[in-house]
């Protein structure tokens, strides 16, 4: 029998994706969600008695309990690495489409990188409202979720992709916007560590370093699936 804690708001995709119900989420609840999210992964992976890479960071696998505190949940994918293991390599990819890394997906290498990828895609989501796996229209082209913030980013126009009005949040949200395009790049050494994801979101007078184009930047729906909406990626690997 496995016993869990009781939490009353279910997981964050039951408000993010809804319009309605996302409205009980202000962005004092929204910012202390994505700080939450970082500290656990940040005990993962440096914490914990053994690293954990999580391998399925996805707005589902958050829990709400009754003051909205973050809790991460389904290990069921979960690998665990030693300490002298930097990454490792397998031919049988896990995870949900849309929240996995280029060189996991087509390489099959799994780091601590692959969860800073998959939780720069969930503070994307919190911040829009948007779900990864579908295209958005800005500038009379389709993009995905990445290069659509990516595109309002570089056109200094980042206020067009957020949920509603900054309000007094401003700076905040456009520093939770800047962390995930830098959690979001292509390459795993361009990407932060956790412990930097989370010193970079809670220091207010930290400079940062400006993201470069972000993975699957180039991917483009054809007719039928921007139609469908719903894109399929089969990854076969060599063995």
């Amino acid at each position: 029998m496995l016993v869990y804690e009781y939490m009353e708001n279910k997981s964050l995709d039951y408000f993010i994706f809804d319009m309605v119900k996302g409205a009980q989420l202000n962005w004092s609840k929204r910012l202390h969600i994505i700080d939450g999210t970082a500290q656990g992964l940040l005990y993962l992976h440096n914490y914990s008695r053994l690293c954990v890479v999580h391998r399925d960071l996805k707005a589902s696998n958050i829990l709400l309990d009754s003051v909205m505190n973050p809790k991460i949940l389904d290990f069921g994918m979960a690998r665990i690495f030693c300490s002298n293991m930097a990454e490792s390599s397998t031919t049988r990819i896990v995870g949900t489409h849309g929240y996995i890394p280029p060189e996991y997906a087509f390489e099959g290498v799994c780091s601590i990188k692959t969860d800073v990828f998959s939780f720069g895609i969930l503070i994307l989501e919190i911040i829009t409202g948007k779900r990864t796996a579908h295209f958005y229209l800005y500038n009379e082209r389709l993009y995905n979720l990445i290069a659509y913030a990516w595109q309002l980013w570089m056109d200094g126009k980042w206020g067009e992709m957020i949920y509603y009005p900054a309000g007094n949040k401003y700076q905040e949200i456009e520093r939770c916007i800047h962390v995930a395009l830098l959690c979001v790049q292509e390459s795993t050494e361009d990407r932060p560590a956790m412990e930097h994801v989370v010193t970079m979101l809670n220091t207010k007078n930290m400079s940062l370093p400006p993201p470069t184009q972000p993975a699957y930047f180039h991917v483009n729906p054809s007719e039928e699936e921007v139609l469908s909406c719903n894109i399929t990626i089969s990854i076969t690997l060599e063995r």
